[in-house]
């Protein structure tokens, strides 16, 4: 309290500090909205997916849609856009995916199959599907288009490592 104006705060005085959120209860969410806080909690962590500009569009059980435009620094010397980029987010699409059911995941091989070529001022959008689910192995579909029209196609395998977003 202040001498001079008794309703005003005490200047001295710390103010408590908000209470840090809690962590999800995994066992009362229903399947997409763990994979939601999955996804959240990895994305926090995933510098390389946000300097990229990427943008998690849809997360669910066994499935995720990344969104990424698609910069002049991303295009190659033909002015199409450099296979690793898309490559990239293909593989962040399909790690939100098979991260997505509380079970920390890697990628244990990919392949991808560039189908067309895409130019500048795009927005590349990955959608990735849970194929196979068996034991510490999943197998994953994305498929990147870029205005409706498919460009590519990944195929990942993932490995469970141990451990959980949320326990």
């Amino acid at each position: 309290m202040n001498a001079s104006d008794p309703s005003a705060p005490d200047p001295s005085a710390t103010e408590a500090s908000a209470p840090e959120p809690s962590a999800p209860d995994p066992d009362a969410l229903d399947p997409d909205a763990l994979a939601r806080a999955c996804a959240d909690a990895m994305w926090a962590e995933d510098v390389a997916s946000q300097q990229l500009g990427m943008r998690i569009v849809d997360v669910g059980a066994g499935r995720a849609t990344v969104a990424m435009p698609l910069r002049a620094e991303m295009l190659n010397g033909h002015g199409i856009a450099h296979g690793g980029f898309v490559f990239a987010l293909a593989d962040s699409a399909f790690a939100f995916a098979c991260n997505s059911r509380n079970v920390r995941s890697v990628a244990y091989a990919c392949v991808i199959t560039f189908l067309a070529p895409v130019g500048g001022d795009e927005e590349l959008v990955a959608s990735a599907v849970e194929q196979s689910l068996v034991g510490r192995t999943g197998t994953y579909d994305v498929t990147v288009t870029a205005s409706g029209q498919v460009v590519a196609e990944f195929r990942g395998t993932s490995r469970t490592v141990g451990g959980h977003w949320w326990d």
